[in-house]
């Protein structure tokens, strides 16, 4: 099998801590100029696109200013930085509990997403770690949802991300998550649920449907007070919000999710107030690189256990 040539390093820097956006022009098309691809391919508009190139802030391989009539070449590369939107400040620290020449081991806070997309690009643990900590080449071996808050492992090496992002792919790390959820004395626990969960694109909400289970999540008290619960959750796949699924089927919802078991309207931009009530507590693996036993575990302590009347406002 041929193996594709990587793309050459951008000749722009970081912005933030975002990298610049590249774009590989495709074979098989037929484009007079870059600039005509552009305009087709983005959603930016003839005029932003002209502008940007009249400006110089299009750039090919070599550092150079792309001009409006610089000919199409399948598998030419091109970068340019998009504007930041507006984002609104988390005001919550990202924490750090392992560091070496490998590896970034972040404690996320919730609301923070982990890398840039969509309107979240600055304000990520990604873009905020590499700025604070001065590693432009930092990358994220997997990731964990806006909402949740807790463990996530970072790559400090670009050869080396794949070898990390195999560990998550191929479920050789062990990861273990904290709930606070309603308690329901009748429900049967601990337990393993086994179901079949898709995610459509477009749509905010998972769904279970009939078919060969491809979520697997085992479930367990760990202890009661009042009418509510926390709970260890071992996730043994990785479908997307899977562990808000399966809580919610059992009918125990995560205290704080907007989704389950009924969507409800968006949280506004800016309101931190009772955050889902979902951590990333553990993640365990053998280095792939070092082999070095790992187990890292997340300080944090879910608010509406400490003090549920604060976390409930």
């Amino acid at each position: 099998m041929r193996r594709r040539t990587p793309p050459p390093p951008s000749p722009l820097p970081q912005r933030e801590g975002v990298d610049p956006v590249r774009v590989r022009l495709p074979a098989g098309d037929a484009w007079a100029t870059v600039r005509d691809h552009l305009v087709a391919r983005l959603a930016a508009g003839a005029g932003v696109i002209d502008q940007m190139l009249d400006a110089g802030l299009i750039v090919d391989a070599a550092g150079r200013p792309v001009a409006r009539d610089t000919a199409y070449v399948p598998g030419m590369y091109v970068w340019f930085h998009r504007d930041l939107p507006d984002e609104e400040l988390v005001p919550f620290p990202v924490g750090v509990v392992h560091r070496d020449e490998h590896v970034v081991v972040a404690d996320k806070p919730h609301f923070l997403a982990t890398t840039p997309r969509g309107s979240h690009v600055a304000e990520t643990v990604l873009a905020r770690l590499r700025r604070e900590l001065g590693i432009p080449t930092l990358s994220a071996a997997h990731r964990l949802d806006r909402l949740t808050a807790g463990l996530v492992l970072f790559t400090v090496r670009p050869e080396e991300r794949g070898a990390y992002q195999s560990l998550f792919s191929e479920r050789r790390v062990a990861k273990e998550y904290e709930a606070v959820a309603p308690y329901v004395p009748e429900l049967d626990l601990p337990r393993t649920v086994h179901s079949r969960i898709v995610k459509e694109r477009g749509v905010l909400t998972a769904r279970e449907v009939a078919g060969e289970p491809n979520a697997v999540s085992r479930i367990e008290l760990l202890e009661h007070r009042n009418r509510h619960a926390r709970y260890r959750l071992t996730p043994r796949t990785g479908q997307t919000h899977q562990l808000r699924v399966h809580m919610s089927a059992l009918g125990v919802p995560i205290l704080g999710d907007p989704l389950y078991p009924v969507l409800c309207d968006p949280v506004a931009a800016g309101d931190f107030r009772r955050p889902l009530q979902l951590l990333a507590r553990r993640l365990e693996f053998t280095d792939p690189i070092t082999g070095l036993e790992h187990r890292f575990v997340s300080p944090r302590v879910l608010g509406a256990w400490s003090s549920y009347d604060d976390w409930a406002g």
